[in-house]
């Protein structure tokens, strides 16, 4: 499978036509770009960061206006989940329109929709994180709504056995966000390019 990924990415034979943008629009390629920087700078944002309800705000704002390039930093983390959020749509609107879910892409098809589900909850556990005012009552708000559907009052012990914001579901949102969430897109996603390449029908030049 990890060869398989490697030779998506740097496949030896493409095919001239393959390469317009008519194709593909290169929407996935375009998203899986975007999810490594997000882990790139993720990572560096990590080194500053304290997931703790009396210093998290206060450690955002030292990584905005004490680090090297923090602002830039943090900005930049902030606006690719933006567009990787907005990709990951355009790519399943394409996906839906053109047909391409139907056999034999049915279980990429799953795939897919997982890592777009998975890209919204790390949205959604990521706002928390700089624990201001606007991101403490948007996340209320979310755990609120998790209370109407299925199984969500189960969900909602998990994400805050305390309160929003509170040490415990900070901590708990931080590893969410950090390392689950980053791990499993990361699994899926060389799932998701080893499926494409065993459909060769599909890319006719794998």
């Amino acid at each position: 499978m990890i060869e398989d990924f490697i030779k998506h990415l740097f496949p030896r034979v493409v095919i001239e036509r393959n390469l317009r943008i008519s194709y593909t629009f290169c929407l996935g390629g375009m998203a899986f770009t975007l999810f490594m920087l997000l882990m790139v700078s993720g990572l560096l944002l990590s080194m500053y960061y304290q997931p703790h309800t009396d210093h998290a705000y206060n450690s955002i704002i030292y990584i905005e206006e004490q680090v090297f390039a923090g602002h830039f930093l943090h900005s930049l983390h902030r606006t690719a989940s933006n567009f990787y959020l907005i990709l990951l749509f355009l790519h399943t609107l394409r996906v839906l329109l053109t047909g391409a879910y139907r056999k034999p892409r049915e279980m990429n098809w799953v795939i897919g929709f997982m890592l777009l589900c998975l890209g919204l909850f790390s949205g959604y556990t990521g706002y928390l994180l700089p624990m201001d005012q606007l991101a403490l009552w948007a996340t209320q708000t979310g755990m609120e709504l998790l209370l109407v559907v299925p199984f969500g009052e189960w969900l909602h012990g998990f994400l805050v056995p305390d309160a929003v914001g509170q040490p415990l579901s900070l901590l708990r949102f931080y590893v969410l966000h950090v390392v689950v969430l980053p791990g499993v897109t990361l699994m899926l996603c060389f799932l998701h390019f080893y499926k494409i390449r065993k459909q060769k029908g599909v890319l006719p030049y794998l």
